[in-house]
């Protein structure tokens, strides 16, 4: 028999734990009320006696009550039920120390490995983990209901998040309208931020800008490299003037000013990679950023464009230099990179570009690629017109925008009337059903297989609403550089923000975990077989579409399916199939869940046949998707890099390609750091297992990790087969 604790989780069935707590309230009463150990056996037989499988807690409590009544005991059952209360708010009191000793102590696995961007030994890291403690603590307590918590604790949904969802002004990611701010002024801190009139300062004033907005949200932020673009042609124009004051010849001015111009330029990009890379925000890491490079995004300022995105293409190639001053592979800012008819043809334009994608690729792995072609049919807007725009954070795309008819409700300064609308935008929050688990407690029943999803679902949305109700009671001034001063918003000082959480100004995301297993248990086929396996997953995909959009009718806010980027929670995910259902060959046997709708790292696939299939089910991951190959060392093939993009660029709206680029500071090993059968990171080269010197760098759910990895998702990591080897195709 199994017994289900208040806190969701399930443990094996304990009689000496009965028969414990009646003795405790035995020594409260006097002898003639006491309870023999026989009658206490007799007790826990009856309870065993049930039959049950699983049994709560309370149920257990609530029968020793009874029977302890029924045998005359009434003062012992007295003193038990008071015994039971004391214990309740004991409970209920003070169940974030033990989480904070562990944490400060340094033996907690969840916040050591939570997340692989944070290092959760340094001070800044801790503070903003003691925060999420206690976070987490009064939203499971005080702020969801409890079968949302019981079903999260299960792993039947996950609430992402929670150690953020105490502090109602917090959202998830967004687009920074950094145009807004950078162009029409902003403030910070209060002091007044005026428009920048060179590239340099610009670009200095938006990593201060960058980390002010990231640290009044808790998801990934993306920026357009576009709107730095015209701060370059300021930057010319006074070299221009510099030197024809002068009375230099104009050959002589195009030169200095050719030259001038080309150092701010590399300087700038310089001070924004060390910025960002060395400024933490109030989540104690470094911004997790997004840039994005789109030549499409303008036409005036193209040119100047194109120099910005050359040069962080070649400064990230270099990369940037660890402890020991070497050059190795840094985490952000994310690089996206727009796929378009200016730069996808070999001798078109901007062709060297790409090139210049390509090797930053082998190297580094960003770029990420997002196809213009493939993203103006997948993203019509409300008028049929298809838009390209980047993501927020690592994959979160906005639905179709809707602010053409609807006026500008944030109040942007730089709203263009009649034209769609992205920068500003941003995301409330993400809920994440588990497939694998409503495919298992179906039991291959396939009538009641629909019948659990549609329970889960409501389960997801009812706590998504609770995120929504939270986020609508916000006004303006609990972050000021959001919502007044241009980078989502600039509603007036107490103004509610309820309205941007409507109309598709922002969305709310159904994420997804595990369809593989999903399929593969309920029809015993692969979702990539292009049959039977292939069909049922496309139809659980169109559900999970169809149940937002009942949700969006009803309701006027943006629900949207979302492929979530699970990085722990898979392992989570994984233990907690295990604990409710068992060890299942090829479903539950392994500590990690396959991510959103991927192909299982597992499956031997080409790279190209794995793009086909994936872009079929991203067109039904609306609200955030990216798929992705792995390659062997491309660097001296980037033939094979170019011709996985100009796929990309035909056939799947986003995705990126990961390589390796790691290194070990004891020996100066440049390869591959490996990962044993006991899943620990080794230098192949000396044996060095030490995390402290060893540099890796793995894409991890979209974004490249770099402070590794809990148990489930290394075990993903070292089972990845290669899709692209180093051969000539």
């Amino acid at each position: 028999m199994k017994v289900i604790k208040r806190d969701g989780h399930i443990v094996d069935w304990c009689p000496e734990k009965i028969e414990e707590a009646i003795n405790r309230a035995n020594l409260e009463v006097e002898e003639e009320e006491k309870a023999s150990s026989i009658q206490i056996k007799n007790i826990i037989k009856y309870i065993e006696g049930l039959g049950k499988k699983r049994i709560l807690v309370e149920d257990i409590q609530d029968i020793i009550e009874i029977k302890l009544m029924a045998i005359g005991k009434y003062s012992l059952a007295k003193k038990y039920i008071t015994y039971r209360y004391t214990r309740e708010l004991v409970r209920r009191s003070n169940t974030t120390d033990q989480s904070i000793k562990e944490l400060i102590d340094g033996e907690n696995e969840y916040w050591n490995t939570e997340n692989s961007n944070k290092d959760a030994k340094v001070v800044t890291t801790q503070r903003d983990y003691l925060a999420g403690i206690t976070s987490t603590d009064i939203t499971r307590r005080f702020l969801l209901p409890e079968d949302i918590v019981m079903a999260h604790d299960d792993g039947i949904i996950h609430f992402h998040d929670a150690d953020y969802f105490a502090q109602n002004a917090l959202h998830n990611c967004d687009l920074i309208n950094l145009d807004d701010m950078l162009q029409n002024g902003t403030n910070m801190n209060g002091v007044m931020i005026e428009k920048p009139h060179r590239f340099l300062t610009a670009m200095t004033i938006a990593t201060q800008l960058i980390t002010a907005v990231t640290s009044s949200q808790y998801g990934g932020a993306t920026i357009t490299l576009t709107h730095l673009a015209p701060f370059v042609r300021l930057s010319r124009e006074f070299y221009e003037k510099r030197y024809k004051r002068r009375k230099l010849t104009k050959a002589q001015v195009e030169k200095f000013v050719k030259e001038d111009l080309q150092k701010e330029i590399t300087d700038g990009v310089q001070t924004f990679q060390y910025q960002i890379n060395s400024l933490t925000n109030t989540n104690g890491q470094a911004p997790f950023l997004s840039v994005n490079m789109y030549l499409g995004e303008t036409e005036e300022y193209k040119e100047e464009l194109a120099m910005i995105i050359e040069e962080f293409l070649k400064q990230r190639i270099q990369g940037m230099k660890n402890e020991k001053g070497v050059y190795v592979t840094p985490a952000f800012p994310k690089l996206l990179y727009v796929l378009e008819e200016d730069n996808i043809k070999e001798g078109s334009k901007y062709y060297y570009l790409t090139k210049l994608a390509a090797e930053c690729t082998a190297k580094r792995m960003v770029p990420d690629y997002i196809s213009e072609k493939v993203m103006l049919e997948l993203k019509k807007n409300e008028f049929g017109e298809g838009e390209c725009y980047p993501c927020m954070g690592c994959r979160s795309f906005l639905t179709p925008d809707r602010s053409i008819s609807l006026g500008n409700i944030a109040k942007a300064k730089n709203y263009v009337p009649g034209k769609g609308k992205y920068y500003g935008r941003f995301n409330q929050g993400v809920v994440t059903i588990n497939l694998v688990d409503v495919a298992l407690t179906s039991d291959k029943d396939m009538e009641l297989f629909w019948k659990i999803f549609d329970e889960r679902l409501e389960l997801c949305h009812r706590a998504l609403k609770i995120r929504h109700k939270r986020l609508s009671k916000v006004t303006s001034d609990v972050a000021p550089i959001l919502w007044q001063h241009g980078a989502l918003a600039r509603l007036e000082k107490g103004q509610s923000i309820h309205e941007l959480l409507h109309h598709g100004y922002s969305t709310l995301s159904l994420g997804y975990a595990g369809l593989y297993e999903c399929v593969k248990y309920m029809t015993g086929h692969s979702h990539t077989d292009n049959g039977q396996g292939k069909e049922f997953g496309l139809q659980v995909m169109q559900h999970l579409n169809d149940a937002c959009k009942n949700w969006k009718e009803d309701e006027d806010i943006d629900y949207s399916v979302y492929g979530t980027p699970i990085e722990s929670t898979t392992y989570k995910f994984a233990k907690c199939l295990k604990e409710r259902f068992g060890v299942i060959k090829g479903i539950t046997d392994r500590d990690y869940i396959t991510n959103s709708y991927h192909v299982p790292v597992f499956e031997e696939i080409d790279a190209f046949t794995k793009l086909k299939l994936e872009s079929e089910f991203q067109k039904l991951s609306p609200g955030g998707a990216i798929s992705y190959i792995e390659t062997a060392d491309l660097q001296s093939n980037l033939d094979s890099v170019l011709e996985v993009i100009k796929f990309i660029y035909d056939n799947i709206m986003y995705a990126e390609l990961n390589t390796k680029s790691d290194y070990c500071q004891e020996c100066g090993y440049d390869g591959e750091i490996l990962i044993d059968e006991n899943l620990e990171w080794y230098c192949p080269n000396c044996g060095n297992r030490d995390h402290d010197k060893l540099n890796v760098a793995r894409r991890t759910c979209g974004y490249i990790g770099s402070n590794f990895w809990n148990k489930g998702r290394t075990q993903e990591i070292k089972e990845r087969v290669i899709h692209l080897d180093n051969k000539d195709l």
